[in-house]
């Protein structure tokens, strides 16, 4: 095989790592932002937010004037006394009152001690976890009085209950998973005891814990509420013995066996509705996550207007006192490292810059090219597609797609992602466009105007969408219907 030296030329992409800070920043959300921001004030010494920093002078300035104001005071209300002493003198120290908290909250930590020294206490430690069902069922537990035996099938049946409140294993299945003879005696558990045992778990708070089946919840549900409650009786007769019409919401076979009156049908099945098919939601401690808009959306004289959250761009520059101590001709490790620094923070501010202008360019854009959605709501949405806004600022897709990720708007009728105002189309009679997004729309308007006692069908909601001018199939009716939550039409039937 010969050699050869041939050349070539070609264009190539370098990822810089300015171009790779700056794609990294464009993608990431609010909440990753601002603990990007913070790692990188902690990190580069040129970096610092102009915010804090002109607070904290404000601060100083506000508090040297307090102290003088308060020596001022103090020498004029006691004029013999000028200064107090440092130990003043008591008959008790302070480990003898706060010994017991810092104590527990010593073994809270991990090893922290208390008055004496050592560690300090950490008061993030004192938080407490989020609470469980499984946890609000030990804590009735411990609370009444069970034999050693029956709390040992007790606990044994908890593990067995999902977050749902449902118990998952069977009786038997149970029996064999208690097993040891030095928690249970001598005597091997039966499936009587378990079911007696069920049954003390079942009285528990929420109503309807440890049931089996859906059906099984909510009688126990019905079970607990007071005798005089109206048609308590009628409800339990409906799930008992009637539960699979109930489930089919087959109103005409329930009229039909239970013998009941219209009047009070209706009013036993919204009883039965007000009921919790997951008792075990309404136990579990879930913390809220909260969403921060990254643009403000606002309509001031006549139009629209879209401003950068304040709350999410914070203000960063280069700390002044630092940039002083650079000789620009000393080559020394320390200032080597300060130079390091300062072309880091530059960087940084510079890509944050980029970052927040290009967000904002798309944000105007989607605002501009989805005006009518502003003005008249979700029947108004106009379809759109991320190469439309590309093309528009002259971006690439990828960029664009970066920008709408994880990025919210609020707006007067709510808090949106980026992403929300991208839909695809459905071609119109006339030879127009509408969106996804409008059609959900059209379709929520024509379920909660339908007759209850006579529910829109996919077919006639089509048909319906048709006569107005979107071309519009069954199958995508109910595609559409299925992922707003919405159920079927036998399932919307209400009784008149």
């Amino acid at each position: 095989m010969k050699q050869t030296i041939q050349l070539r030329l070609g264009q190539q992409l370098t990822m810089t790592p300015q171009l790779q800070q700056a794609i990294k920043l464009l993608q990431l959300s609010t909440l990753d932002l601002q603990r990007e921001i913070q790692e990188a004030l902690e990190s580069n010494l040129m970096l610092e937010a102009a915010d804090e920093a002109d607070a904290e002078v404000e601060a100083t300035g506000l508090e040297t004037e307090r102290r003088s104001q308060d020596a001022q005071l103090e020498r004029e209300v006691r004029p013999e006394q000028s200064s107090m002493p440092e130990d003043l003198p008591v008959d008790s120290s302070w480990s003898d009152t706060y010994d017991g908290y810092m104590a527990a909250g010593a073994g809270g930590t991990g090893g922290g001690s208390g008055a004496d020294g050592g560690a300090e206490l950490d008061p993030f430690a004192q938080h407490s976890r989020p609470q469980t069902l499984h946890d609000h069922l030990q804590w009735q537990l411990n609370l009444s009085r069970l034999e050693p035996r029956d709390r040992v099938i007790a606990d044994a049946l908890l593990d067995a209950i999902d977050a749902n409140g449902y118990l998952r294993a069977n009786i038997d299945d149970v029996v064999d998973a208690i097993a040891d003879p030095e928690d249970i005696g001598d005597e091997a558990v039966e499936a009587d005891e378990v079911e007696a045992v069920l049954h003390r778990i079942q009285a528990l708070d929420p109503p309807g814990v440890g049931a089996r089946s859906l059906r099984e919840c909510l009688l126990l549900q019905l079970h607990y509420l007071p005798p005089e409650q109206p048609y308590r009786g009628e409800a339990i007769v409906i799930c008992d013995a009637h539960f699979n019409a109930l489930s089919r919401n087959d109103l005409d076979e329930l009229r039909r066996h239970t013998k009941l009156t219209l009047e009070t049908l209706r009013e036993a099945l919204a009883l039965i509705r007000s009921l919790h098919p997951r008792p075990g939601s309404l136990v579990a401690d879930v913390r809220p996550e909260y969403v921060i808009p990254d643009v403000m959306v606002q309509k001031r004289n006549g139009s629209w207007t879209v401003e950068l959250n304040p709350e999410t761009t914070p203000r960063l520059r280069v700390n002044p006192g630092y940039l002083k101590l650079i000789r620009r001709a000393d080559d020394g490790p320390d200032n080597s490292c300060l130079k390091t620094h300062l072309q880091e923070a530059r960087w940084f501010i510079k890509s944050l810059a980029s970052r927040n202008d290009t967000v904002l360019r798309v944000a105007t854009k989607i605002v501009e090219l989805q005006q009518n959605f502003f003005d008249y709501g979700e029947e108004a949405m106009k379809p759109l597609v991320l190469r439309d806004v590309a093309d528009s600022l002259e971006l690439h897709e990828s960029t664009v797609s970066r920008v709408t990720t994880q990025k919210y708007m609020h707006t007067p009728r709510g808090t949106f992602e980026f992403k929300y105002f991208f839909s695809s189309h459905v071609n119109t009679a006339s030879g127009g466009e509408c969106s996804s997004t409008a059609i959900r729309a059209f379709i929520r308007k024509l379920v909660a105007a339908e007759t209850p006692s006579k529910p829109l069908s996919d077919n006639k909601i089509a048909g319906i969408l048709t006569e107005q001018g979107i071309n519009v199939a069954r199958r995508t009716v109910a595609k559409y219907r299925e992922a707003m939550g919405i159920p079927p039409s036998n399932e919307r039937k209400r009784l008149a």
